[in-house]
């Protein structure tokens, strides 16, 4: 299997042993799944059912961020609790992975949970001389660290740049750096608290992935995924801190997906332009969902326009019908062709475009009574089973 690294900036094999660890960046609850999030965690369920195809045993850890600036920023502004907040999304979250049908998780860590994990980390960051403490903000100190910088590539002016966009304060006046980050800070009044060596507070984000991935896959993880808008500033203050704390490589491979538009723009909570999970299934059958985001290569940038989910209905159903016939053609140079595109860089749309060549073949005529049988085992390690009728559209 051949898969592009972010890091080393090429498409490499990806060769790991028997059981396999995976870490995916979860969500964090403060609004429903989006499209954007389908696309993710359906490319890391597509790559995880070829790898146990291929008898790997994955262990795939997918966390949940309910300790954060947004979370709570939302609680706040709807003047409920956070968790009450977190619990309801996290739930709706899950409905939508299993109307998907997503392959289960090993583990899936609530940040909450795991600040004790988290202090213990930035305590061991400390002594070695990589943090500073202001006014019980502790940073850590990026120059300390040489490779910061690695896993993007991006120069410093972009990752300033990014890291305001995304969460990093550059321009606060308690850090040495405009690339520093935080890993514990006070608490407000409506916030919650700890007790820490630092004081009272809760820690930052980049800290929380580091502890629950390596508290649950250990110091080296084989795959890292998330979309792209992850690599920095999270994913790169993510290695720092935790090859600073280890001494040793934190992930093998760097897997990032690119982002999903609708209305030409990004899907963003605060655009407002999210096209929904739960309320797209309320109009189609989530198989077709997973359909029409096969369509797109997982490292592309794409658009969603609203008929995307129409063609690919029609598509499960030329799939539905031929999974229900006597005989086609012989289907061997289909499945060769399907798992060779998954095999090399995960290519979704070859191998959704062989998944449909089939399924118009046996609908086209032939003798080999295994056709049909073969179209449903291709498309169940696609993630489409088609032992069920499609769901009428309401």
């Amino acid at each position: 299997m051949l898969l592009y690294d972010t890091a080393r900036n090429s498409t490499v094999p990806f060769e790991p042993g028997e059981e396999v660890s995976v870490y995916v960046c979860g969500i964090t609850p403060y609004d429903s799944t989006h499209l954007g999030h389908a696309n993710t965690y359906l490319t890391y369920d597509l790559l995880i059912r070829r790898l146990e195809e291929l008898d790997h045993r994955v262990k795939l850890v997918r966390n949940i961020t309910d300790v954060d600036d947004s979370i709570l920023g939302k609680a706040r502004e709807l003047g409920v609790d956070f968790l009450e907040l977190a619990a309801a999304e996290t739930a709706r979250f899950h409905g939508d992975m299993a109307a998907l049908n997503t392959r289960p998780v090993t583990a899936e860590p609530h940040a909450r949970e795991w600040v004790t994990e988290m202090i213990d980390l930035i305590t061991v960051l400390e002594g070695r001389g990589h943090t500073y403490t202001v006014e019980g903000a502790t940073f850590f100190d990026v120059t300390t660290f040489d490779t910061f910088g690695a896993v993007g590539g991006y120069d410093e002016a972009t990752m300033v740049e990014l890291a305001a966009e995304r969460g990093g304060r550059p321009d606060d006046p308690r850090q040495r750096n405009p690339l520093d980050f935080v890993l514990w800070q006070p608490s407000l009044p409506d916030e919650p608290a700890w007790p820490s060596p630092w004081g009272p507070g809760r820690p930052g984000w980049h800290i929380e992935c580091s502890a629950m991935s390596m508290g649950l896959l250990g110091t080296t993880i084989d795959l890292h995924g998330g979309g792209s808008d992850l690599i920095f500033p999270h994913h790169e203050c993510e290695r720092a801190q935790s090859e600073a704390a280890t001494g040793t490589t934190f992930v093998r491979h760097w897997m990032h997906c690119g982002m999903v538009a609708y209305d030409g723009t990004k899907m963003s909570k605060s655009l407002g332009n999210l096209v929904f999970v739960s309320e797209l299934s309320k109009i189609a059958d989530p198989r077709a969902i997973r359909l029409a985001l096969m369509a797109h290569h997982y490292r592309q940038d794409w658009e969603w326009f609203d008929d995307d989910i129409a063609e690919a209905a029609a598509d499960l159903e030329t799939l539905l019908a031929a999974a229900d016939a006597t005989s086609g053609p012989d289907p061997a140079p289909y499945a060769s062709r399907l798992r060779a595109a998954l095999d090399d860089d995960l290519d979704a749309p070859r191998a959704r475009r062989e998944l449909l060549g089939l399924a118009t073949a046996i609908l086209g005529g032939g003798d080999d009574p295994t056709a049909p049988a073969v179209l449903r085992e291709l498309s169940d390690l696609c993630g489409i089973e088609l032992e069920t009728p499609a769901a009428p559209v309401p």
